[in-house]
């Protein structure tokens, strides 16, 4: 996170989504952003150490949101695999997602468009609906557990193993390298775990990201001269062609 607020006005983090939509955080309000969703983490779950969260949601600027939160106070952010499942078969204390009615348990429901206020649909009882509540907690961390070296920091999906890992320990010795230093270029096809471990390369070399939603990648991919034309407006100095 200190990475993040070490120049608070800078873009961080640019999502293009589908229908035209763009949103930009600054490193101010991404922190913001995680700091709120780590107080309703703490505050209504107890997450900490050995809790596990699980991130049923596509490459967004919101599942980048709910992951840091999630390690923020040293929970463990499980990425969803095939039908929202956990890749270990281990059932996560708290699911994160976009399908609520396919869960059960403490699920929190997540509304992806930028202006959402409540969550489009019908909520199973007890869900608590992202859109409203985590504005109500505040822009910093009251209090979160430490997080612990020898836990487990992501769980996800591996294209050669059932399951991939890193320890919080080995987390930004995972990442470093993933990305160079500037302003880079994500598709939004590539697997969560993909998007996340370029995330936090780009941002612990001190650089930015733009992240595209895969309607918009594929559009992307079909039409050199807009993709030109985003990345001069952004400023992009890694491409997915270029890595």
């Amino acid at each position: 996170m200190n990475v993040l607020v070490s120049d608070p006005g800078r873009p961080r983090l640019t999502w293009y989504g589908d229908d035209g939509e763009r949103v930009e955080l600054s490193g101010a309000v991404l922190a913001n952003w995680v700091n709120k969703t780590t107080n309703l983490l703490v505050e209504e779950f107890d997450a900490g150490a050995g809790r596990r969260i699980l991130i049923d949601l596509v490459p967004h600027w919101r599942s980048a949101v709910w992951v840091l939160g999630a390690l923020r106070c040293g929970a463990t952010a499980v990425l969803a695999g095939p039908g929202g499942r956990t890749p270990d078969g281990h059932d996560p204390d708290v699911t994160i997602t976009t399908r609520p009615a396919a869960h059960t348990g403490d699920v929190v429901a997540v509304a992806l468009p930028a202006l959402a206020r409540r969550f489009d649909g019908d909520l199973p009882p007890g869900t608590i609906d992202a859109a409203s509540a985590v504005m109500t907690y505040a822009d910093t961390v009251g209090w979160a557990p430490a997080t612990d070296p020898g836990e487990p920091a992501i769980v996800a999906p591996a294209a050669t193993a059932p399951v991939q890992g890193v320890l919080f320990g080995d987390l930004f010795g995972w990442a470093s390298g993933a990305e160079p230093r500037g302003r880079v270029l994500l598709d939004g096809r590539a697997p969560l775990v993909e998007t996340l471990r370029s995330m936090l390369g780009a941002w612990s070399a001190g650089g930015s990201v733009v992240l595209t939603s895969a309607a918009t990648a594929t559009a992307l991919a079909g039409d050199p001269a807009r993709l030109t034309r985003l990345v001069a407006q952004e400023g992009v100095t890694v491409t997915p062609s270029g890595r």
